[in-house]
């Protein structure tokens, strides 16, 4: 009788679906959100530029945000064989150093692809470049900080994306107003990216990533969370009430309210919480960052 014969050979090349999966597709909205919002608060007519509008769609999220989950996946190889053995490289569906070479190989075709879009969208795609490697990479690892790590997230995430949106459609640089509501925004997002620590604390401790709940602990970094992903928003507020965009100033105000309402039940039991703020009190601050969009483009159209 003949036996049965499994192939336990170690793979040579990647799988496909492992590829996807490296490149975490979830993870785009956030980047590909801010730069719609960069594009509405540019004020300008799609008309002609959409598919520039589609093509820089493209570049934050499937692109230079699909690079950077590759980069932090391969420098995050032996962290995430702790807390997700699962994952692509640390159950070997990526074998070897194809990690690395994917997350290269991908770095160009965004590069390549900026460029096309024009020089001051090439110019902020390479700064989200950096962002992406640095944080990951060696020497610097910026992750390994609590504050430094999620800063360079959030600004790649929100602040880049937002400016480089209103720079497609603008063909130039935003102005002061554009800037200051995506720095703001950006401001927030730290507190959003130190809530993403928390399902990592023990592989983190194991490493020597000292992010803000191994910092500070689990309840003391859900309130700094909470605190900075709200002061920016008060301040948005102030200033569309300013700029006479009452309505636009309520909707983030009521948005606002309800995030500081979710926050107070987070804050009773951060870790356990921490995915559900996530899928609602985000939300939640996205719908806000759209409002404040449509208000600059409103202010811009009505100066135009």
């Amino acid at each position: 009788m003949a036996s049965s014969h499994v192939d336990t050979a170690p793979r040579l090349l990647p799988a496909p679906r492992a590829v996807l999966e490296l490149f975490k597709p979830i993870t785009w909205f956030p980047p590909m959100w801010a730069f719609g919002c960069g594009v509405v608060s540019s004020g300008a007519d799609l008309g002609a530029r959409w598919p520039l509008a589609l093509a820089g769609i493209v570049l934050a999220g499937p692109l230079i945000c699909a690079t950077s989950q590759a980069v932090n996946d391969w420098y995050d190889r032996d962290v995430d064989a702790i807390n997700e053995p699962h994952r692509p490289i640390p159950s070997g569906r990526i074998p070897g150093r194809w990690g690395l070479w994917i997350a290269i190989a991908w770095t160009v075709v965004s590069m390549l692809w900026a460029l096309a879009l024009g020089p001051w969208v090439f110019g902020a795609a390479v700064v989200g470049m950096i962002m992406a490697w640095i944080y990951s990479a060696p020497p610097l690892r910026l992750k390994q900080s609590g504050w430094w790590g999620p800063a360079a997230c959030a600004l790649s995430y929100e602040g880049i994306t937002w400016f480089t949106g209103a720079a497609v459609m603008l063909g130039t640089v935003p102005d002061a107003h554009i800037l200051v509501i995506a720095a703001l925004y950006s401001v927030g997002a730290h507190g959003i990216m130190t809530l993403n620590d928390f399902k990592a604390i023990e592989g983190d401790q194991q490493m020597g990533i000292r992010s803000l709940p191994v910092q500070l602990g689990v309840d003391t970094a859900a309130k700094v969370a909470c605190i900075v992903m709200a002061i920016p928003q008060v301040v948005v507020i102030v200033l569309l009430f300013v700029r006479g965009q009452t309505y636009h100033a309520l909707g983030v105000g009521v948005s606002l309210g309800l995030q500081l309402y979710m926050m107070s039940r987070l804050v009773t039991d951060p870790r356990k919480l921490a995915p559900w703020y996530n899928a609602t009190g985000v939300l939640l601050y996205v719908l806000g960052m759209l409002l404040s969009a449509f208000a600059l483009g409103g202010l811009a159209g009505a100066q135009s």
